[in-house]
C-alpha cells in the first residue's frame, strides 16, 4: 500500500504534526470512481489552496449507497492506487460512511473544499467544519466533465453498433 495511503488515526497524528509546524491542511472527499480531467483540474486547484492535500475517498458501500447498486466500476483499492499515484495529493483515507463528518472531526483541516456544482447550505458537513473553525472553499467545477457523462457517453457508444 502506498505510503500516502493511510488508516484514519495514523492520518489524525500525521495531520496534527504537520498543523503544529504552521502548515495549511486542505481536504476534499468523493467518489473518484472514474477518473477524468475533471478530477485532476478540481483536485489541482484545492491543492493550491494549502500546503498539504487530504483526499478522502468513499469505500465501495458507500458509493453504492450514494451512487446506486451498480456503482462503484472501479474497485476502491484501485482508485486508491490510481489517486495515490497523482503529484497534487498528499494523502488518503477512506470512509464508509456517506459523508465525510467522522473524518473531518477527526482532523480538522483547515480548509475543506467541494465542487461548485455544491451549495454550502446543503453540504451536511458544514456545520463539523465550522465547528472547529474551518473555512469551505467552493471550486468551480469543469462543465460537462463528470463520470455520470462518461457514463452516458459509453451508453450511446454501445447503443450505435
Amino acid at each position: 500500500m502506498p505510503a500516502k495511503i493511510m488508516e484514519l488515526t495514523e492520518l489524525k497524528t500525521e495531520i496534527e504534526a504537520k498543523k503544529e509546524t504552521g502548515e495549511l491542511i486542505v481536504f476534499t472527499n468523493g467518489c473518484f470512481d472514474i477518473l477524468h480531467v475533471g478530477h485532476i483540474r478540481y483536485l489541482k486547484k484545492a491543492a493550491a489552496l494549502g500546503d498539504k492535500l487530504v483526499l478522502a475517498v468513499n469505500s465501495d458501500s458507500s458509493v453504492r449507497e450514494l451512487k446506486g447498486k451498480n456503482r462503484p466500476f472501479v474497485p476502491e483499492n484501485e482508485r486508491l492506487e490510481m489517486l495515490s499515484a497523482l503529484e497534487m495529493v498528499d494523502y488518503l483515507v477512506l470512509f464508509s460512511e456517506i459523508d465525510c463528518r467522522a473524518v473531518l472531526a477527526a482532523i480538522k483541516p483547515q480548509i475543506y473544499v467541494k465542487g461548485g456544482d455544491y451549495r454550502i447550505a446543503d453540504l451536511p458537513e458544514a456545520e463539523t467544519v465550522y465547528s472547529y473553525g474551518g473555512k469551505i472553499v467552493l471550486i468551480t467545477e469543469v462543465k460537462g466533465k463528470s463520470t455520470t457523462n462518461i457514463i452516458k457517453k459509453i451508453r450511446l457508444s454501445k447503443d450505435e453498433k
